[in-house]
C-alpha cells in the first residue's frame, strides 16, 4: 500500500451512509499519532458550541506509531465531545481495539452525523460496511450483543468489537463503550454519543503489514522493553493482584474515599481488596493486545439458580481498583460477591463505574438528609444494600421519573436540581476518581483536560511528597508538576502507550523505540511536542467553553481528613489562580 499507513485517516458519514480515506501525513508527521493527531482532527471536524448530542458532534479514534509494534503499545484514543461536561471528552481503552485499527492501515476513524435507525459499522482492511442493528437496539445486556456480532462478523482473533449497551442508547451522559467485553471507553460519555449517532457498535479488522525500517534495531529495542516489563515489581503486581492491589495500602494511608467521602478509610476494605478478590474469586487473568503484563483479573460468580439448589449459573467478571471504590467503598459494600454483582449490573447497562458509584452516593445521602424521598428515589438506598443499588442501576438506565433523569446526567445536574451541591463530588463535570491522598490529587483532578486522575497523577505526587517530607508543596509547585507531567502524558497518549507503563517509557526509551522506525526524535524533542499537544488541547477546551477561572472544588473534599490532614481552601484556591494564569500564558498566540 502507497505511503505511510499510519497517516491514513478513515472518515465515515452515518447520515450519508458514506466513507472515504485521506493522507493525513501533515497531522501525523506534526503531532505524533494518537491525542494529538485526534484533538487537531477534532477541532477540524466539531463546529464552535456543537451540541454533544447532536449529529454534529465528532468521534474521533486514533492510534500511534508504536501501536501493535512494542510491548503496552495497546491503548486506542477516543476524543469527542462530552456530554457529562460540555467540553472536551477523551477516553483511552485496551483491549484488541488499537491493534485492530492499526492492521487495518489506518492511523484514524473519523465518525460523523447521525444515521436515521440504529447501525453498525464493520471495517474491514479497506471496505466499510453499514449493517442494520435494530434487532440489536434494546438488547438488555451488552454481553449478548458482543456475542451476536461475534458470531456474525468475520475475523475472529483479529478483530476489534466497540458497542453500547442500553445506557448509551438512552443517553445516560456517562455511558460507555465497551471493547472485548473487559475493557471499555469509560469516563466522559462516549457511549451516550454512539447512542445519539444510532451507533450500536463499531468493528475493525485488517490484515495489513506496518513496515519497520530498521528491523535489527527494533528487534533489540523491542527485546529491552520487553524485560523492562516483564521483570518490573510494579508489573508483576499487576499481573498478579491487578490494580485493586492499591486497596489496602490507600485505605492504611487514610486515603480511600468511602460513604460518599464521609470517611477516608473503610472498616472492610480487607473483605474486598485485590488479594481477598485474587483469593476467592479469581478465575483468569487476561491482557489487551500485545501486552505481557496481564493486568486485567476476570472473578468468576458462582450463582444458584432460584430453586435448583444443584444447578449454578457462573458469570465472570472483570474487577478493577476503579469500580471496587465507586461501587464498593463509596457506597459502603464490604461484601465480594455483592460487590461483583453490582459491577456486573453496571457492565450489562453499559455505565461507567465511576461515575455510577459517585452518582448513587450522592443519593443516597441525599436520601438520608431528606433532600429526596423514597418516591423519588423508587427504592431505600442505603451504604451496603448491594441489591438496592442494582435495582437503582435499572432506574438510571430506564430513567422512570423526573429524579433518575436528571441522575442519568451526572452528580452535578441531579444536585443542581434537588439541591446537595456541598457533596456532589464532581470537578469540572466529572466524577471523582477514587483517590483522596491529598492537594495534588483535587487540584489534578480541576485542571486535567478530562478532570481524570490519569491526566497528571495528582494522587502520586502526593503520596511521594508525603512520603519525603510530610507536608504539601506550595501551590504554584504543584501545579508546575502537574502540568509537566500532563504534558508528557500527552506524548504517551499520541505514541500510544499505556500509562501504567509510564515508567517503562521514559522520554529516552521513547526516542530510542521511535528510532526503528523512522523517526527522529531526542527526549528534548518529544518533551517540547507534548508541551504543543497540551496546548492545543486547551486551545480547543476554551473554544468550547471552559473557563479555568470558574474551577472549584467541591466543599465536602476540605470536610474529611487526607494523610495531609484537612485541606486549606485557600492553598486550593491560590493553585487555580496560578493555573488560570499559566493556561493564559500557555494558549497566547
Amino acid at each position: 500500500m502507497a505511503g505511510d499507513p499510519l497517516a491514513r485517516v478513515l472518515y465515515i458519514d452515518l447520515a450519508r451512509k458514506k466513507y472515504w480515506v485521506e493522507d493525513r501525513r501533515d497531522l501525523f508527521e506534526q503531532y505524533m499519532g494518537g491525542t494529538g493527531v485526534a484533538v487537531k482532527l477534532l477541532e477540524e471536524e466539531l463546529p464552535r458550541g456543537a451540541d454533544p448530542l447532536g449529529p454534529e458532534n465528532v468521534i474521533v479514534f486514533a492510534v500511534g506509531p508504536l501501536t501493535a509494534l512494542y510491548p503496552l503499545a495497546s491503548k486506542t484514543v477516543a476524543l469527542f465531545k462530552s456530554p457529562l461536561t460540555g467540553n472536551l471528552g477523551e477516553s483511552h481503552a485496551g483491549g484488541r481495539s488499537a491493534a485492530a485499527i492499526r492492521l487495518a492501515g489506518l492511523g484514524a476513524i473519523v465518525i460523523k452525523g447521525a444515521s436515521e435507525h440504529p447501525v453498525y459499522i464493520s471495517i474491514h482492511n479497506d471496505k466499510v460496511y453499514f449493517r442494520n442493528a435494530r434487532t440489536l437496539w434494546g438488547i438488555r445486556s451488552s454481553y449478548t450483543v458482543g456475542r451476536i456480532i461475534r458470531e456474525a462478523e468475520p475475523g475472529a482473533g483479529l478483530r476489534s468489537i466497540m458497542r453500547i449497551g442500553r445506557a448509551g442508547e438512552n443517553l445516560v451522559r456517562y455511558a460507555t463503550v465497551i471493547t472485548e467485553t473487559y475493557r471499555h471507553f469509560g469516563r466522559l460519555g462516549l457511549g451516550a454519543v454512539f447512542g445519539s449517532k444510532k451507533l450500536k457498535a463499531l468493528v475493525v479488522m485488517g490484515k495489513q503489514t506496518i513496515p519497520v525500517p530498521q528491523k535489527s534495531l527494533y528487534r533489540q529495542v523491542y527485546q529491552e522493553i520487553y524485560n523492562a516489563a516483564t521483570r518490573s515489581d510494579l508489573m508483576k503486581k499487576y499481573h498478579d493482584i491487578g490494580t485493586p492491589v492499591n486497596v489496602a495500602p490507600l485505605n492504611a494511608l487514610g486515603a480511600l474515599p468511602t460513604r460518599n467521602l464521609g470517611q477516608a478509610r473503610f472498616e472492610d476494605a480487607d473483605k474486598i481488596s485485590g488479594e481477598a478478590m485474587a483469593a476467592k474469586h479469581l478465575a483468569r487473568r487476561t491482557a489487551c493486545s500485545h501486552c505481557p503484563v496481564a493486568c486485567i483479573h476476570v472473578a468468576a460468580l458462582r450463582e444458584p439458580y432460584v430453586d435448583e439448589p444443584y444447578f449454578y449459573k457462573t458469570s465472570f467478571v472483570s474487577y478493577d481498583y476503579e469500580p471496587i471504590y465507586s461501587l464498593g467503598t463509596m457506597l459502603g459494600i464490604g461484601d465480594t460477591e455483592g460487590l461483583l454483582k453490582l459491577i456486573d449490573a453496571v457492565e450489562i447497562a453499559g455505565l461507567d463505574a465511576m461515575s455510577t458509584g459517585v452518582v448513587l452516593a450522592w443519593a443516597t445521602e441525599a436520601l438520608e438528609r431528606g433532600i429526596v424521598s423514597e418516591e423519588d428515589t423508587l427504592v431505600k438506598l442505603s451504604w451496603g444494600d448491594h441489591e438496592a443499588y442494582i435495582r437503582a442501576v435499572e432506574h438510571i438506565v430506564s430513567q422512570p421519573n423526573e429524579f433518575y433523569k436528571a441522575l442519568a446526567q451526572g452528580a452535578l445536574r441531579a444536585a443542581e436540581k434537588y439541591g446537595g451541591k456541598e457533596f456532589a463530588l464532581v470537578f469540572g463535570g466529572n466524577e471523582m476518581p477514587g483517590y483522596h491522598t491529598g492537594p495534588a490529587a483535587h487540584i489534578g483532578y480541576l485542571i486535567g483536560a478530562r478532570h481524570s486522575h490519569l491526566d497528571n497523577a495528582g494522587y502520586s505526587l502526593d503520596q511521594k511528597i508525603f512520603k519525603s517530607q510530610g507536608k504539601p508543596l506550595s501551590p504554584e509547585e504543584t501545579i508546575d508538576r502537574l502540568m509537566e507531567e500532563e504534558a508528557w502524558r500527552q506524548i504517551l497518549s499520541s505514541t500510544v502507550v499505556c500509562f501504567f507503563a509510564r515508567g517503562i517509557y521514559r522520554p529516552e526509551v521513547v526516542s530510542e523505540a521511535l528510532k526503528p522506525l523512522g523517526i527522529e526524535m531526542s527526549g528534548e524533542d518529544l518533551r517540547k511536542l507534548g508541551w504543543r499537544i497540551y496546548r492545543e488541547k486547551y486551545r480547543l477546551k476554551l473554544r468550547e467553553g471552559f473557563d479555568p477561572a470558574k474551577l472549584k472544588a467541591p466543599p465536602r473534599i476540605f470536610e474529611t481528613p487526607t494523610p495531609y490532614g484537612k485541606l486549606d481552601p485557600g492553598y486550593v484556591e491560590r493553585a487555580l489562580k496560578y493555573f488560570a494564569d499559566k493556561i493564559r500564558e500557555l494558549v497566547a498566540p
